[in-house]
């Protein structure tokens, strides 16, 4: 149709027509007039509320960060895209103090945002308490308005509520009369409704991640503390790792004392720096006393209220304490200190009652690892005393005789051991030689080798034959019988007059006889002596043989006990007999001394660092020519 044959009243299609408003089922939008208060000339709304895009941007915001700083900015943000404000304020509900302090703000002093407001003060906490939207057009006719900022006039609070509990409340504060409109109110209570659950993920987020971050420093922690083994250093080290948890003004650590039947400061620190404290504190006394005589932590948010609290810091404002229990018993105390009011809460509470069972454990064995210590100092001054004495139970050097000469070594595979070797003196011409191995090792073969010793030195007197002596000195140790212990023993009797050696054998080694050649080309020859015995100590009324030899200069009578032929290398392979004969056999016209010095090089080669398992002794007699006159 041609455009001249349009009705008059059609409306103009040019580009200054106006776009014709479009109708949509649901829309809920007051009229026009009721929007804003007349004297909000401006209502400074930059997008139509409620649309799609703002309920996806407003998603977004909430449900793309648990962060819960990055969420507030994200809020402020979306709120000023469609609310122009000045002054805002996120204010959250502080569970402790229960009052709302400022979580995030846009526009306020660092004097305001350091208000603590409490529960139905002011327009904020009017609508906390109440749980509902307040829109006030001029805050000048509130009664219990807060003057925080005398420019403001204007203000919106809308309350955060999560399962029907209020957590906090937004507040937009505006210099103008009447600045805030119905509308902006439904826009943030739209904000809020989902702000409130986001805040709760967000804070359950934090709580969740700061709870795994603090196992995981109590875990690091419990390992370092347990490898520490020093008392000193181990309490000194936990208060630097528990700051890493708990954040704290004055710590103090106090164990008990059996002897006193008090609490000691054993660790304390004030400030970051190490302090000494003196004063003990009884069970039951203070709150430190309390929390030991009850067995469970105390945390008083004010010292000052609670009637058990013991004065010794004036600053002090909250403290935490929490006994150390170790195998049902209290041995000590954890006590934190801090100069604010509230500051400890049952985070805390559950954070330092986990590691204190740790640190229970590790004090413990560090006590006891000290305990040891001091008293393995103790057995090794008396070990070492030990040693002294039974080196002075043998023999410091051999007789001189005129035919003969002897040698002697004793290595101990311990600070003590229970090899014996001693000389009796026979009269004129005659010495009898004793060599002996006490069954175990250490302190109580030593023990035992020391008794042998005493009861062969008490018989000497009677200058018995071998064989005598030894049913003699079997017959004494029956009569101070010991169960499992026993000694081996090679008893002889050398007659320097006619260069003969009685010998009678209780158990021990058998000794080799090396004789000398004659032909100073060719190598001695080596010999068992085969002698036989009970060894002494295990069976009464025991007979012993007695064999006679006789012997040319040169010739060698090689005593020794089973540490040197059993003495194992790294590899498990023995030293053995045979390369103790072949040794032997190579020692052309040696000397006692120089003999004894070879088969303990040879041993000390062998084993090449290997540790000694057995005491080695050797004794060795060699007859030789009467020194001229």
């Amino acid at each position: 149709m041609p455009s001249s044959a349009k009705s008059s009243s059609s409306p103009p299609t040019g580009p200054e027509a106006p776009a014709p408003e479009q109708h949509y089922e649901g829309d809920y939008r007051p009229p026009a007039p009721q929007l804003f208060h007349p004297h909000a000339a401006d209502p400074k709304i930059r997008v139509e509320p409620l649309q799609v895009d703002f309920l996806h941007s407003l998603a977004d915001a909430l449900n793309s960060t648990l962060d819960l700083n990055t969420l507030m900015h994200r809020v402020a943000d979306l709120v000023r895209a469609v609310i122009d404000y000045k002054i805002f304020a996120i204010l959250l509900i502080n569970e402790r103090a229960g009052d709302l302090r400022m979580r995030f703000q846009i526009g306020h002093t660092t004097e305001i945002e350091r208000m603590r407001i409490k529960l139905g003060r002011g327009v904020s906490g009017q609508a906390a308490l109440h749980r509902k939207s307040l829109l006030v057009e001029d805050v000048r006719t509130q009664e219990n308005y807060i003057d925080a900022n005398p420019m403001v006039r204007s203000e919106l609070a809308v309350p955060l509520v999560v399962k029907n509990k209020v957590i906090g409340v937004l507040d937009l504060q505006s210099e103008s009369v009447g600045y805030f409109t119905m509308e902006h109110q439904r826009i943030l209570e739209l904000v809020a409704s989902r702000m409130a659950v986001a805040i709760e993920n967000a804070r359950l987020y934090t709580r969740v991640s700061r709870q795994a971050q603090t196992l995981g420093v109590l875990n690091e922690i419990s390992r370092e503390i347990t490898s520490i083994l020093d008392p000193d250093d181990l309490l000194e080290r936990i208060g630097h790792l528990l700051k890493r948890v708990i954040d704290f003004h004055m710590f103090t650590i106090l164990l008990w004392n059996d002897r006193t039947q008090l609490f000691e400061h054993r660790f304390s620190s004030r400030f970051g720096e190490r302090v000494t404290r003196e004063r003990t504190i009884a069970l039951g006394e203070g709150l430190i006393g309390t929390s030991a005589q009850l067995r469970e932590p105390i945390l008083a948010p004010d010292v000052r209220k609670d009637p058990r609290y013991v004065e010794a810091n004036p600053e002090v404002r909250s403290e935490l304490a929490i006994p150390l229990v170790y195998k049902s018993e209290v041995i000590g105390v954890l006590d934190l200190e801090h100069t604010r009011v509230n500051y400890y809460n049952e985070d805390h509470q559950r954070t330092l009652s986990t590691l204190a069972s740790q640190v229970a454990i590790s004090i413990a064995n560090a006590k006891l690892y000290q305990r040891i210590h001091e008293e393995e100092q103790r057995m090794e001054r008396d070990l070492d005393m030990a040693r002294k004495v039974q080196l002075r139970l043998m023999p410091s050097h051999p007789p001189k005789l005129e035919r003969a000469e002897i040698a002697a070594q004793f290595v101990a595979a311990r600070s003590i051991g229970g090899d014996v070797y001693d000389y009796l003196d026979y009269g004129p011409g005659r010495i009898a030689l004793a060599v002996g191995d006490v069954s175990g090792k250490a302190a109580p073969a030593a023990l035992y080798a020391a008794l042998v010793s005493g009861i062969l030195r008490s018989l000497a007197p009677q200058h018995l034959s071998p064989a005598a002596m030894l049913v003699a000195l079997n017959d004494q140790l029956q009569e101070r019988k010991l169960d499992s212990q026993y000694v081996t023993m090679l008893m002889a009797v050398w007659d320097d007059s006619n260069q003969t050696l009685q010998i009678a054998n209780a158990g021990s080694v058998q000794p080799l006889f090396v004789a000398a050649n004659s032909d100073v080309t060719k190598p001695p020859s080596v010999r068992t002596i085969q002698a036989e015995g009970f060894p002494l100590g295990l069976f009464p009324n025991a007979e012993y043989e007695e064999f006679t030899l006789s012997t040319q200069p040169g010739d060698l009578i090689v005593f020794f006990s089973d540490g040197i032929v059993d003495a194992i290398n790294a590899t498990g392979e023995m030293f053995g007999d045979e390369r103790l004969i072949h040794l032997l056999e190579s020692q052309h016209h040696a000397t006692a001394q120089s003999t004894v010095d070879a088969i303990l090089q040879a041993v000390t080669d062998f084993q090449a660092g290997t540790d000694h398992f057995d005491d080695e002794t050797i004794v060795i007699l060699r007859a030789r020519e009467p020194n001229p006159d």
